[in-house]
């Protein structure tokens, strides 16, 4: 299906989120309307047809849970498919994302390859959704609460499959951090114990048995930059006529 051909409702109560999510659909081709509350979006499903909704979960009056429960109980949106777009990472909220018969779930700040991906995952088993059967009505208890879930099974699966691959995302995330966390503190112990350093000329000899000059050496691992200059003392040693100079500026200036 051409992206061209596909409509999508933003509704996020973040002006600056919502118009950098509008921007990232736009970009990739879509149609894309923007609601900034759930009795907008509600509003502007009643007057205009939508393929899907992105909804926020947290936002002023009517939740995102909320609007996609009130969506999924209107025979009229019955073509319209729900992601829910939240910061939110407890696993109640995927429990009340089943309950609210949500078709995906994406955790802020989302990735845009994954939410390209979960769109085109919708459109393409949107007919084997269609005619997934009955829709499942069941209670579960989760973290000392009831839930009441009603949902078909491709919803269910797809929202779970959707969840198992944020956590994924997420991991792989956790695992690149840790190694630059990891490499760095490499970088860093580099400079640390004890460095073999020569009394005379004061090279400093490397893991390999190379002598290099001290600034050379430091340059090398680490981010620091030598400027060149003389101490006073080196100052008065080679150039003594122009240190007198300065040093005769100085007086006067005191």
């Amino acid at each position: 299906m051409n992206p061209s051909d596909i409509k999508i409702l933003v509704v996020e109560d973040s002006k600056t989120q919502a118009l950098h999510l509008k921007h990232d659909l736009l970009k990739s081709g879509f149609k894309v309307t923007l609601a900034f509350n759930a009795a907008e979006a509600l509003e502007t499903l009643e007057h205009e047809p939508f393929d899907i909704v992105i909804s926020d979960v947290i936002m002023p009056g009517m939740s995102g849970f909320d609007l996609c429960k009130t969506i999924k109980a209107n025979p009229k949106f019955n073509d319209v498919s729900i992601i829910l777009l939240t910061a939110l990472q407890e696993p109640e909220d995927i429990v009340k994302g089943l309950g609210s018969g949500a078709d995906n779930f994406i955790i802020k700040p989302y990735n845009l390859d994954i939410l390209l991906n979960r769109i085109e995952y919708i459109l393409a088993n949107k007919k084997i959704r269609e005619s997934n059967g009955p829709e499942l009505k069941f209670e579960v208890m989760f973290a000392g609460q009831r839930y009441s879930i009603a949902s078909q099974q491709m919803q269910i699966i797809d929202l779970l499959l959707s969840t198992y691959e944020t956590i994924l995302y997420k991991n792989r995330e956790l695992e690149r951090i840790n190694r630059e966390l990891k490499e760095a503190l490499n970088t860093i112990n580099q400079l640390q114990g004890m460095l073999p350093i020569c009394s005379n000329c004061h090279k400093i000899r490397d893991d390999d048995g190379y002598w290099h000059r001290v600034e050379e050496y430091i340059e090398k691992h680490s981010d620091v930059t030598f400027t060149h200059s003389l101490c006073p003392e080196c100052l008065n040693k080679l150039y003594p006529e122009y240190a007198a100079k300065i040093n005769a500026k100085k007086q006067k200036k005191e």
